[in-house]
């Protein structure tokens, strides 16, 4: 935990706030501060700053909060990505989420288990996963997680308007030009699910504006994938 987060509800007064859940169990085990010592901290979608410890006990630690300083900037990067697996997912989310995307479409595919879609990472667990994202990068604003259970309507009526204007990359190891280089530009990526978008996806796609391209000749796994793509692309 690089950064405590802190939300609204922690706050007893405008500037002292109290935890007392995980992230309580954390700073006591791991980072076991002292008195008056101050930590790194940031209000959740807001600004960041420092914490200084007034008070710890067996159950939780106050804080005296200054808020003075800017999050990390985002990427300009709408990310498309097929719903993977269950567990790959969590590990997906933090990255996604560590690495600054905020825009975060989880798309349907013909290569998508229709059991993904009930999963309990989809139903509960999204933000939790975000949050430890969060936490790892030092970054204070929550990605926001659009779920689009149809390819074919969801990319024929809203994706022309979510990629307008940016550079509309799609990943595909076939037939494909190599990804451009690292720019700071707006950009809309689409990343399939294991095996691949089946070649209508990739047509379809096409006819949105998406150009194929591919990071070489090793098919790599989505959670290697998802930083492999946006470190070439953005530079981070």
């Amino acid at each position: 935990m690089n950064l405590i987060l802190l939300f609204e509800s922690d706050f007893t007064s405008s500037n002292i706030a109290v935890i007392a859940d995980r992230r309580y169990q954390h700073i006591s085990q791991i980072q076991k501060p002292e008195i008056g010592e101050t930590l790194k901290v940031g209000l959740l979608n807001g600004h960041m700053g420092t914490g200084q410890v007034l008070a710890i006990d067996e159950s939780s630690i106050k804080f005296q909060v200054i808020l003075n300083s800017q999050p990390p900037a985002p990427l300009p990067c709408t990310l498309l990505l097929a719903l993977p697996r269950p567990k790959m997912l969590k590990r997906v989310l933090q990255t996604v989420s560590a690495m600054g995307v905020k825009q975060l479409y989880l798309i349907n595919s013909y290569r998508v288990d229709k059991s993904y879609w009930s999963s309990p990472v989809l139903e509960k667990q999204i933000n939790e996963h975000l949050l430890l994202g969060l936490e790892q990068a030092g970054d204070t604003v929550m990605p926001e997680v659009h779920l689009r259970k149809r390819f074919k309507p969801f990319v024929e009526d809203e994706l022309p308007d979510i990629a307008r204007n940016s550079r509309a990359i799609v990943a595909h190891p076939y037939l494909a030009k190599p990804c451009p280089t690292a720019e700071n530009t707006l950009t809309t990526l689409a990343i399939g699910p294991e095996g691949g978008f089946i070649p209508y996806e990739i047509e379809k796609l096409n006819e949105a504006g998406f150009e194929s391209a591919h990071i070489g000749e090793r098919i790599l796994r989505v959670e290697t994938a998802v930083p492999a793509l946006l470190s070439r692309l953005f530079p981070i």
